[in-house]
């Protein structure tokens, strides 16, 4: 950090380059505390559902989802956080509205975050 701040204060364009770079990375790869699904590892009723809602999505809104079946939708969880302003907060309630869900319907499986 103490780095970026020596380049920011040297080459003021470069510099805001190179922090807008550096958070950007670190934004986009830090995946939180939860544990996370990739998209294409979703069962097929699932991946529908996320391809429903992806236009009402920004770059904060979050989706979990647990599923002990891949067919039975009795045994499938999907839950989003899409009109939200932090990311954090998304990840956080989307976990939240799943968890909830998932003790209702008795599903073994634990709730993990989508990742495109």
């Amino acid at each position: 950090m103490k780095h970026i701040l020596q380049i920011i204060r040297s080459f003021p364009v470069l510099g805001m380059k190179v922090a807008a770079l550096t958070f950007f990375l670190l934004s986009n790869t830090y995946a939180g505390p939860f544990p996370t699904i990739p998209l294409s590892e979703l069962p097929d009723p699932l991946r529908s559902v996320w391809k429903e809602l992806k236009p009402e999505m920004t770059p904060m809104s979050h989706c979990a989802t647990a599923f002990d079946s891949h067919s039975d939708g009795d045994k499938m969880v999907f839950r989003c956080s899409i009109h939200i302003k932090m990311s954090a907060e998304g990840e956080r309630r989307a976990m939240k509205y799943c968890e909830e869900k998932r003790e209702e319907k008795s599903i073994k499986a634990p709730c993990r975050l989508v990742v495109e």
